[in-house]
């Protein structure tokens, strides 16, 4: 009697219980082996349905028992709750999912608390399916704090056992990811882009990004892989860092971008550059390509940050800039196109300086820091070739900006510096070196390619004694004048007798190009002339300038710079007879050999008879008597055989003026022009350029000159006032007043004698010369009536010292 009282006792308790709690227990087998009873489950499913008012109590109640299960190591049981929450997050979604969702993830959370690689992974599986589902109710007070650190920590995970090692980590990767979606497009969430969150999320994913052993990301987006890549942490972490990346938003991208730089700086990764440039090629190919700016900013601020660091963190930096600038959409440097260049300009002086002085900050005392001389030239150079990457996205006009801006940082040839000569020049050399990067484009206008302002600090540049500065300004003006690609046509200097056969593209010359050379072509002349006087020059540079006579023939060339262009090739036959310059027997050579080469070459484009007649039998004549004369012996032999005395060239060998003036006369060319030898017009650059060091003191000088003549018979040479006469001017002395005096009267009376403009160096005013033919050519061909003789002129007291 007391057994049947007991189990009635017991059994009317059990039907007193709720249902739901009897629906949740109906679930579990009694043999855990044998998983999820399905038809239960499908009645507690419907039954929460049915009434999504006790949906909260059946997550607590699950709760309750996983929590009891895990206490007692009953796994079994764990896995059928955690699929029983599943099923029924699946299934629900009422207004009251929240408080469910509540009990679910702290379930979630007693599992990753646990020591059990399993429990760790089945929670995280199940906060991922939770994670993929769209709630209908927003939630205002859940927090995801727990879940960033754990799975962060997870990513970190060092098990003994390797496979249990790639499991967890790939659990925590996958939870990471969850953490995303889940707060990403929710604004009721605590921002997961705040710097708390990134610098948890950035650097796990950056760990196991760089345990894989392939070094290079694939472009845009990892298309197909194997199965096994697939499973990979490797892989599995850079689908999850691009879905991060490409969903930021513009003020999120600094936060995303920081801790992938101070993750670089911690584990010292620029300086092998393989992973750094990996990394940024995955974050240039996941944002937006409107944000790019954003993250090459964030290179060049982190760039200055370094700027006292070594030389190859430096160059890892700089590289990472180039790749990334290769993969920005054209234009998305952004609206501080100026400040990217002034940012590599500013690092390419200070590589100099350290270079120079040996130390990052300036002094030579023990403990500081050696830099290697090595190290800083190839970070020179990667600084070059990433200006010119930037280059290349920018359009035309920004390109010229971006030459103008450059151009008004490389020092001045005159510029004092006493200090470090050397220096200068350095400087010189690397930005002359970004120019060349820089001006790689084509333009329709000559005029808003090359102004003023651009085009004659680059010209005083070709007037150094350096053999380097003065290639580089070729090279420049070739990029610049070239834009139909004939420029790699002439990189081969000779005298072949069919041009036709280098297929040159010839357009008519244009009203803007006709402008251009009326306004540049004599300062154009003029550089070319004192190129082939230089006596460093040597085969490069007589090839280039043989490149920019040809250029200027097929791209410049109207008629009247076809006849200029002839002159200053005569001229320069006359410079290598002359012996009055001294240049060496191959300098000699080679421009005898150039001036045959380009009358070859323009002889043929003016389609004349008689003056392609002339210049074939003269070339026939050198190729049998004086072979050393032609560019295929002077260039193109390994070890020239030069004549050893040059003095007795005449005759036959030579291309004469009358005969060219002659032949061109028939076919309407300016006779009168033609007969005039070209000279070039000589100024206080052209001396003041030649000085041993640019940090000599320069001298003002006061120099009789034309300024705007091509040509002139005679030179006086100008009165020198340097530092010490006028130190002496203010000398109160009757001896000296009187020497004074004396040299005043002597330098009226040059003047008086001079029939050419008087030029001040304040440009106190300036008068137009006489004209040969009686008629001055203004820059734009006007003509105007002759000027008045200068021994005729008075001038004010002010302009005559």
């Amino acid at each position: 009697m007391y057994f049947y009282q007991s189990y009635w006792v017991c059994g009317c308790c059990g039907a007193l219980r709720p249902r739901y709690k009897r629906l949740v227990d109906n679930i579990f087998p009694e043999d855990p082996e044998d998983g999820l009873v399905k038809a239960n489950m499908e009645k507690l499913t419907f039954y929460a349905l049915s009434a999504p008012e006790k949906l909260d109590r059946i997550g607590a109640y699950l709760s309750e028992r996983l929590s009891r299960d895990v206490a007692r190591h009953r796994y079994g049981y764990v896995c059928i709750a955690m699929e029983a929450l599943d099923q029924l997050l699946m299934a629900c979604h009422c207004q009251s999912i929240n408080l469910f969702v509540e009990s679910f993830l702290k379930m979630v959370r007693k599992l990753l608390e646990s020591d059990k690689p399993s429990l760790q992974i089945l929670g995280t599986n199940s906060f991922v399916k939770f994670a993929n589902i769209e709630e209908d109710t927003p939630s205002y007070h859940r927090s995801y704090d727990f879940f960033v650190s754990r799975f962060s920590e997870m990513c970190h995970s060092g098990y003994e056992d390797p496979d249990i090692r790639t499991k967890i980590r790939m659990a925590g990767i996958k939870g990471l990811q969850g953490v995303v979606r889940k707060t990403v497009n929710d604004e009721l969430q605590a921002n997961i882009w705040d710097p708390q969150h990134m610098d948890k999320i950035v650097p796990s994913l950056l760990f196991n990004l760089q345990s894989g052993e392939r070094t290079e990301s694939r472009s845009p987006s990892p298309l197909q892989a194997s199965e096994k890549e697939k499973e990979s942490p490797v892989e599995l972490t850079e689908r999850c860092f691009r879905e991060l990346l490409g969903r930021a938003a513009y003020g999120n991208i600094k936060n995303a971008v920081t801790p992938v730089l101070m993750h670089l700086d911690n584990h010292s990764l620029w300086e092998g550059k393989t992973f750094a440039v990996r990394c940024f090629k995955i974050i240039m190919y996941s944002i937006q390509s409107q944000h790019s700016h954003l993250v090459i900013q964030q290179l060049l601020g982190h760039l200055d940050a370094n700027s006292k660091n070594s030389a190859t963190v430096r160059a890892g930096i700089v590289e990472v800039l180039l790749e990334a600038a290769a993969i920005a959409a054209s234009g998305s440097v952004g609206p501080t196109v100026l400040e990217v260049f002034n940012t590599l300009l500013r690092q390419l002086r200070l590589s100099v300086d350290y270079e120079l002085t040996g130390s990052y900050d300036g002094s030579t005392n023990i403990g500081t820091k050696i830099i290697k001389a090595h190290e800083e030239r190839q970070l020179q150079e990667a600084v070059i070739r990433t200006i010119g990457s930037f280059a290349n996205t920018l359009p035309t006009y920004q390109r010229s900006e971006v030459m103008l801006f450059i151009m008004g940082k490389i020092p001045s040839l005159f510029a004092v510096c006493n200090s470090r000569p050397e220096g200068t020049r350095m400087i010189q050399v690397m930005l002359l070196k970004s120019l060349v990067q820089v001006t790689g484009f084509q333009t329709t206008n000559m005029l808003t390619a090359l102004p003023s302002s651009f085009l004659e600090p680059l010209l005083s540049f070709s007037l150094t004694e350096d053999p380097e500065v003065r290639l580089l300004v070729l090279q420049i003006l070739l990029s610049l004048i070239d834009r139909h690609d004939n420029r790699p046509k002439f990189a081969n200097m000779s005298s072949i007798s069919d041009i036709s056969v280098l297929k040159l593209k010839v357009d008519k010359c244009s009203r803007q190009d006709n402008l251009f050379m009326k306004k540049h072509g004599q300062q154009l002349y003029r550089h070319i002339y004192l190129g082939c006087k230089e006596e460093s020059s040597g085969r490069e540079h007589y090839e280039a300038l043989f490149a920019l006579l040809g250029l200027l023939s097929v791209e410049l060339a109207n008629e009247e710079v076809v006849v200029d262009l002839i002159r200053l090739a005569l001229a320069l036959q006359d410079l290598a007879l002359s012996t009055d310059e001294a240049l060496p027997v191959y300098n000699r050579c080679a421009v005898h050999a150039l001036v045959a080469a380009y009358l070859n070459l323009i002889c043929q484009l003016t389609t004349v008879p008689a003056f392609c007649q002339h210049i074939h039998e003269v070339i026939e004549v050198r190729q049998k008597e004086s072979p050393y004369l032609l560019p295929e012996a002077v260039f193109f032999v390994f070890i020239p055989r030069l004549h050893s005395s040059l003095d007795k060239v005449e005759g036959s060998v030579l291309f004469l003026q009358s005969k060219i003036t002659e032949s061109l006369g028939g076919s309407g060319y300016n006779t009168e022009r033609l007969a005039t030898p070209y000279v070039p017009q000589y100024t206080e650059e052209d001396r003041l350029s030649k000085r041993k060091s640019i940090g000599e003191t320069i001298s003002l000088q006061v120099e009789v000159e034309s300024r705007n003549s091509p040509e002139k018979e005679e030179r006086t040479p100008a009165e020198e006032i340097t530092f010490e006469t006028l130190k002496n001017a203010i000398v109160d002395s009757v001896g000296m007043e009187e020497q004074e005096r004396e040299r005043r009267r002597q330098v009226v009376e040059k003047f008086q004698k001079t029939p050419t403009l008087l030029k001040n160096k304040k440009n106190c005013f300036c008068v137009p010369p006489p004209s040969p033919s009686g008629t001055i050519s203004s820059g734009y061909g006007q003509s105007q009536s002759r000027s008045v003789p200068i021994y005729e002129m008075k001038f004010p007291d002010l302009c005559v010292y």
